[in-house]
């Protein structure tokens, strides 16, 4: 039998709020800062939900003759432009996948409210931001646009790990970004799943999540391809999962079945087992409902092994990405294989007997790693876990 063709990441971008670049992410993350703060882009009008990942003081970088981004755009050729750097190559084979949950709502809003012409409706529609990063940046290969809630740009990077190994592609821009407009911010006050207070995962006084903005960029490659060229691996995206278990428009299934489901899948699709993985980087929105039952489905998974499995969970530092959420994750948990560190879980101070995982918290964590699992989840029942090991 064949064996399956090899996927590698050779490239990283992103842009979040802690700043431009993946190590302003990193470091960060590695130093425990926060990067929420209160929300002030524009008027909240009485809105309870008052701070966010917010990027300020952001202007992406320009090419000459190019005309100007919607923020949501913005964040994601910044982060584009970054992976597309590391990695090098030409961009003439090069494809595009994006991830969103609400696209270039923020044009779309300024047309709206008229101080946009009528035509910047379109950026409403999520392929909009598609069609203008694969013609900026002169992308020759086929495209698409997924939107799956907050497990998109995870997914993203499985269907594009699918399109490689089929042969339907040669190298793959992932991309996933949000940003926060009013309209945005509106609908996820409404959720009622934002705290007031901190974004604590796994915690026993844990009472919800905080959104944040921005974007990331992984360029995934086949290895002929890569070796051909002369690319550098910085990881082997080896194993992937996506599904959706159709239970409750918000709530996770008992156990988080579904999220179990999708990583049980990309360990076995991996050619590997529950007792290969060294790390798992969680979901972990500091929602009672999520870590509770995410803690369990990882119990399910590893059996006893799961009270010593080190887990983070980065939206204690970073907040709730939205559909660059997790991306960004993958991204870490690339980083934290090749630095042998995990980083902290902030703002983490009384266990909750329920929710039994190996956190890591207070100071980053030196550890020899050679496979890290990165699970994600989303409303509507979207669900998706990318697996990745050393190059």
């Amino acid at each position: 039998m064949t064996p399956p063709v090899r996927i590698w990441v050779t490239g990283l971008g992103a842009v979040t709020p802690y700043g431009a670049g993946v190590d302003r992410l990193w470091q960060g993350l590695l130093r425990g800062e926060s990067g929420i703060s209160d929300f002030d882009r524009f008027d909240l009008g009485g809105l309870a939900c008052t701070r966010g990942g917010q990027i300020r003081g952001y202007t992406p970088p320009t090419r000459p003759g190019q005309p100007a981004l919607d923020l949501a755009t913005g964040f994601a050729w910044g982060a584009s432009l970054e992976a597309l750097e590391q990695a090098g190559g030409g961009t003439d084979d090069l494809g595009l996948v994006t991830a969103s949950n609400f696209g270039a709502l923020d044009e779309g809003e300024r047309a709206l409210a008229g101080e946009a012409p009528a035509t910047a409706l379109a950026a409403c529609a999520q392929d909009t931001t598609t069609r203008r990063l694969a013609a900026g940046l002169a992308l020759g290969g086929p495209t698409a646009t997924l939107s799956l809630s907050c497990a998109a740009s995870a997914a993203a990077l499985a269907h594009g790990a699918s399109l490689l190994r089929a042969g339907r592609a040669a190298r793959l821009l992932v991309v996933g970004y949000d940003a926060l407009s009013r309209c945005a911010w509106s609908g996820l006050c409404s959720l009622r799943t934002m705290t007031r207070d901190r974004v604590r995962p796994f915690d026993l006084n844990r009472s919800g999540t905080l959104f944040s903005e921005g974007a990331c960029a992984l360029l995934l490659e086949r290895d002929d391809v890569c070796r051909a060229r002369g690319g550098r691996p910085l990881a082997e995206l080896r194993g992937w999962a996506t599904g959706n278990n159709g239970f409750h428009m918000t709530a996770p299934p008992a156990r988080a079945a579904g999220s179990a489901d999708v990583m049980r899948r990309a360990i076995a699709g991996a050619g590997l087992t529950p007792a290969d993985v060294d790390h798992v980087n969680a979901h972990g929105t500091g929602t009672k409902a999520n870590d509770l039952t995410e803690a369990q489905a990882l119990e399910d998974l590893f059996g006893p092994r799961a009270a010593r499995l080190p887990v983070t969970a980065n939206k204690g530092a970073v907040g709730h990405l939205l559909g660059a959420a997790g991306g960004i994750e993958a991204m870490v948990s690339i980083l934290s294989l090749r630095e042998g560190v995990i980083p902290p879980t902030l703002h983490f101070e009384t266990p909750d007997p329920e929710a039994r995982v190996d956190l890591v918290t207070g100071a980053p964590r030196t550890v020899s790693l050679k496979c890290v699992l990165s699970n994600s989840a989303g409303f509507g029942g979207c669900n998706a876990a990318v697996l990745f090991t050393p190059a």
